[in-house]
């Protein structure tokens, strides 16, 4: 079974930038993956659906409280996924897990964590103010 493995999280100031990748455990060429998304979770909370994207084009969504400054993307050669992060806020703090689908099922509900068949361990973000 091939995995997901995040890097890039930090301990940053509130206003400060970070870049959070996604990369398979071996090589994957093309849309294997169909949406690849970003959540988080803090102590306590649910999963919260941050951002994500469909591979097959150009749409992206984005959750209200991320929405211009976050940015998501992918490196369509080896299904690399990131997460571009500025004006970070306290409230941006928690674990950033990656999570792709491969059913390509109609109607996908981006945010629904029961979408996305693969997941990985996360990455730390921790914003202080």
């Amino acid at each position: 079974q091939v995995q997901l493995v995040e890097s890039g999280g930090d301990s940053v100031q509130a206003g400060e930038s970070l870049t959070l990748s996604c990369a398979p455990s071996v090589y994957i060429y093309g849309d294997y993956y169909k949406y690849m998304a970003w959540f988080r979770q803090t102590p306590g909370n649910e999963r919260e659906a941050v951002a994500a994207l469909f591979t097959g084009g150009s749409r992206k969504h984005y959750a209200d409280s991320v929405k211009g400054r976050f940015t998501i993307s992918r490196d369509n050669g080896n299904n690399t996924l990131y997460l571009q992060m500025n004006s970070l806020k306290p409230e941006d703090t928690g674990m950033y897990i990656c999570a792709a689908d491969t059913e390509s099922k109609y109607g996908l509900r981006w945010a629904e964590p029961d979408e996305y068949q693969t997941w990985g361990q996360g990455t730390r973000v921790t914003v202080s103010s």
